[in-house]
């Protein structure tokens, strides 16, 4: 195996365990009630725990700090986006854990910030790892 596919191995790795705490282990009641709100507080802090905690994931495998910073800034907002479009939907149509619709939007909310890993990790490799 190449370095640089091992080395993508493990940032995909550290990107996976990052979002399971951020999203499952280290949400408050205040970062989970009313996500539908635009500019809520809690979803900017969750929002920021995710962006800190891929800056880590990226500063571990000696990303250029401009590149870290960056993608950061671009987590927060997609990840801020992306959770307040899932609670407007499933806030709006009132659904539940109960409802199926609740979980499909559950599922594209996941997609898209895995979609997001993606992009930010397709920048590490043409922007980063040779720097």
């Amino acid at each position: 195996m190449s370095d640089v596919l091992g080395a993508l191995i493990i940032l995909l790795c550290l990107l996976q365990a990052k979002h399971m705490f951020a999203d499952y282990f280290l949400q408050t009641r205040s970062m989970l009630d009313g996500r539908h709100i635009y500019l809520h507080g809690g979803r900017l802090l969750h929002a920021g725990v995710h962006a800190a905690g891929s800056a880590l994931a990226f500063l571990v495998m000696g990303a250029p700090l401009v590149l870290v910073l960056l993608m950061a800034v671009g987590e927060w907002i997609a990840h801020f986006h992306i959770d307040w479009a899932k609670g407007r939907y499933t806030a709006t149509r009132k659904l539940t854990p109960d409802d199926a619709a609740y979980w499909r939007a559950t599922g594209a909310d996941q997609a898209l910030h895995q979609l997001t890993y993606i992009i930010m990790v397709w920048c590490w490799l043409t922007y980063g790892i040779g720097a």
